[in-house]
């Protein structure tokens, strides 16, 4: 069926030839084939042991044909948080093939007291493909249409749901480990084992040992921290070969939106018009709404499946702060309706300020408001634009206040003092900076301040060939320009090969997405999580010191917050950056 359906999507010029053999959602599927020079036989074989077995790095992506450089470490050491998740990776070398290789893990136990192993998640990690950033190495944003021109490579990055893997001969294999620290946890050291084994050797054992700090952290639904990374169902439904919005569809999107919510995501991201981004994904976005002029003149809208796809957002996935509404003010000022009259769907054409434009979007948004006020919805919705000038948001705010001065309204884009008190949620590009009493009013006010990245920053971003602690350096980034969180563009906006390729054809690698299919996680999204998770820290932290009056603390602590400016970071600072700052957070 796959296969059939890529067929035909060949046929309609939509991919090439090279991209049809997608593989399966369950498979141990064969990665593609990395074309850089690597480590040879010769090499391999000169190892003191045939197979190898070390904790690592959770900042480097190890090459998968390269023996890794590397001081052997048989104990994981790390301090966590009660209801913290906590990240490491191991690695196994080997040059003999290994055959139905397994990971296992223990209990984690001190004396009497125990963290269960269900507590303890255990992936191999697997390789994808990625490219690199433009010729000047400036930006991620650019059309590349031939893979060719750019330098590409194999990076780890997936978080495989398959559980027993053959290894290579001559091969590295990554694992990653995360440890969720059940809330209820008691204050002290736990000592536990990671095993690997399979059906031609010896099990290997590496030494966990996690000590619990006496501060609890929230649940995700409880952080303060305002995650708005945007979703794409379409893309679901298409890699799952399943009809839209059916059973099939929203269980097929179950797992995948389930880690948003536990990541603490706040936003529902609905389409409200067809192709509000026009095609710069994959799979664009269609209408959640339809619109329908009726013979008589009059307008009938059709919310069906806008109220299923929030309805599972809230209450089956459990996001609900929330809801995004895209966009009145798209990148081709081009407005569907379906015309009873003349049986077809017809276009208006018109740019904010006109008659024209105000007519069509005042008709819905009066109604639309009247819709969401019925389902309980109205106070959590939001009108959102994306990346448009001032003009024309001047022109839309007017048209949504018209409506109903209720309505709250959302940018995304660059910081326009002549608006920003419009704007319920105002999310500049980093960069910029919010004037300091502008922000402060805003909190004050209940509004959302928060910071985005996309294609266009080098660093730092969440490319598959960024440095992984450049994700978590965002989380930090936040706190230190006193943002409320931040935003990313797409959390699952699939290229047609993703678990195999994460190049597309306008963006650097791993730009249109954060997670893949079959509900697996990735290195950057773990340590994005990461990063939102320390600003919780930090922001408790500074709560309580300031309630105690311990201002030797609560300095410490903010001289470190501080070195995180958009002017900091370099290529490849990142990590040490994020280590120190962790070695101070859990010093306290």
């Amino acid at each position: 069926m796959k296969n059939f359906f890529l067929l035909c999507l060949l046929f309609t010029g939509q991919i090439g030839m090279a991209q049809i053999n997608v593989p399966n959602l369950w498979d141990n599927y064969d990665e593609l084939t990395d074309a850089k020079p690597h480590d040879s036989e010769a090499k391999w074989n000169n190892l003191s042991k045939p197979t190898n077995f070390s904790w690592a790095s959770i900042d480097t992506r190890y090459n998968k044909l390269n023996i890794p450089d590397i001081t052997l470490s048989n104990r994981w050491k790390v301090k966590a948080w009660k209801g913290e998740r906590v990240n490491a990776q191991a690695l196994i070398w080997t040059k003999n093939g290994l055959s139905g290789a397994t990971l296992t893990v223990s209990d984690l136990i001190n004396g009497s007291l125990k963290i269960p192993s269900s507590a303890i998640k255990t992936n191999f990690i697997r390789y994808v493909m990625t490219d690199e950033l433009s010729k000047d190495g400036k930006t991620g944003c650019g059309h590349r249409p031939d893979p060719s021109e750019w330098d590409s490579s194999l990076v780890a990055d997936v978080l495989d749901i398959i559980k027993i893997r053959d290894i290579s001969a001559c091969s590295t294999q990554p694992v990653w480990v995360n440890i969720w620290v059940p809330s209820d946890t008691k204050t002290g050291k736990y000592n536990g084992t990671l095993t690997i084994s399979g059906n031609n050797f010896s099990p290997l054992k590496l030494q966990i040992e996690l000590e619990v700090l006496p501060y609890t952290l929230p649940a995700p639904k409880d952080w303060a921290f305002h995650l708005d990374l945007w979703q794409n169902p379409y893309a679901v439904a298409r890699y799952y070969e399943v009809p839209l919005w059916s059973k099939e569809h929203f269980d097929a999107m179950r797992p995948i939106m389930k880690m948003l919510a536990d990541a603490g995501q706040k936003g529902i991201t609905t389409s409200i018009m067809h192709k509000p981004w026009a095609g710069q994904t994959y799979d664009h976005f269609d209408s959640m709404i339809t619109r329908i002029k009726k013979i008589d003149g009059s307008w009938e809208y059709d919310y069906t499946v806008f109220d299923k796809w929030v309805d599972f957002m809230i209450n089956d996935i459990g996001i609900n702060s929330h809801i995004y509404c895209y966009t009145m003010i798209p990148w081709a000022l081009s407005f569907d309706y379906y015309d009873q009259a003349t049986n077809r769907i017809q276009f208006v054409e018109a740019k904010p300020g006109d008659a024209a434009y105000e007519k069509y979007w005042k008709l819905f948004l009066k109604d639309f408001a009247g819709h969401l006020r019925k389902k309980g919805w109205f106070d959590k919705t939001i009108i959102a634009m994306d990346e448009r000038g001032l003009d024309a948001m001047k022109e839309a705010i007017k048209v949504i206040r018209k409506s109903d001065p209720e309505f709250k309204i959302s940018l995304a884009g660059n910081y326009h003092g002549e608006i920003q008190s419009e704007l319920y949620d105002l999310c500049i590009s980093f960069g910029e900076k919010f004037p300091t009493e502008v922000l402060e009013e805003r909190r004050k006010s209940g509004k959302i301040s928060k910071v985005y990245t996309c294609c266009a920053e080098p660093r730092p971003n969440t490319f598959t060939f960024s440095p992984p602690a450049e994700a978590t350096w965002l989380g930090w980034h936040a706190m230190s320009g006193n943002y409320d969180g931040y935003l990313r563009w797409a959390y699952n906006s699939w290229t047609v090969d993703p678990l195999r390729d994460t190049r597309f054809h306008t963006w650097a690698g791993g730009d249109c997405f954060l997670v893949y299919p079959g509900g697996r996680s990735s290195i950057r999204f773990e340590r994005l999580i990461e990063g939102i998770q320390d600003y919780e820290k930090v922001r408790l932290l500074r709560e309580e010191f300031t309630q105690k009056r311990n201002p030797a603390k609560l300095r410490k602590l903010n001289d470190i917050v501080a070195t995180f400016t958009s002017e900091s970071i370099t290529p490849d600072n990142a990590a040490n950056m994020v280590n120190v700052a962790k070695k101070v957070l859990n010093s306290f």
